[in-house]
């Protein structure tokens, strides 16, 4: 089984999605994919299910560019600068597309840091060779995902990491065949951005 489970790194992963809420807290964790998995088809399987992800009324989650921009996912403008290193230094956005792109990595970076500070507590999850079976690999992330948020809402924390120590997934990549964009979604991040940048010397950008 171990082909299947090497992904971008060398050793065998498991590939893990999850939505994060802005105080750092994990509200939906699914484990156990292989790490060669693309997040489109996890997250496909993640909706199928009885007891899946859903997507509140009138809200939608903030994906990274692997993922197809539809109802209740938006991802960022692919091929458009995003890190939030690459805004420092006064190099500022010059177009609707890279300010809507800063705004979302500002917010999103909330997953990096909430993953960050989930494998910093728990070094038994962030190891290269595991020992132990798969299935158990699997309920491992999910009791350290439901330790962590007990510890957010009734611990002392001080290992969260800072917004600009996270990399973000490339902004070039594409969804896979079959979660090609959905054209309202589009047309509607589409406002959403041309209204930031109407409206950027009103708010800090």
């Amino acid at each position: 089984m171990q082909a299947a489970f090497r992904g971008r790194k060398n050793a065998p992963t498991q590939n893990v999605l999850a939505a994060v809420s802005f105080d750092l807290k994990f509200v939906y964790v699914l484990a156990g994919w292989e790490g060669s998995a693309h997040d489109a088809t996890i997250l496909a399987d993640a909706l199928q299910r009885t007891d899946g992800l859903r997507v509140p009324p009138g809200k939608f989650y903030l994906v990274d560019a692997r993922y197809a921009c539809r109802p209740g996912f938006l991802p960022p403008y692919r091929g458009t600068r995003y890190h939030l290193k690459e805004y420092g230094h006064r190099n500022y956005p010059t177009t609707p597309k890279e300010l809507f792109n800063l705004r979302h990595s500002s917010l999103r970076v909330t997953v990096e840091r909430a993953f960050g500070c989930l494998k910093n507590r728990f070094r038994i999850i962030d190891t290269n060779k595991p020992f132990h079976p798969l299935k158990t690999q699997i309920k491992l992330v999910l009791a350290c995902c439901i330790l962590h948020n007990w510890i957010l809402s009734f611990g002392d924390d001080e290992i969260i990491p800072v917004e600009f120590s996270w990399i973000p997934n490339e902004t070039n990549t594409q969804p896979p065949p079959g979660t090609e964009d959905n054209a309202a979604w589009v047309m509607k991040r589409d406002e959403w951005a041309n209204h930031m940048w109407a409206n950027r010397g009103l708010s800090r950008i």
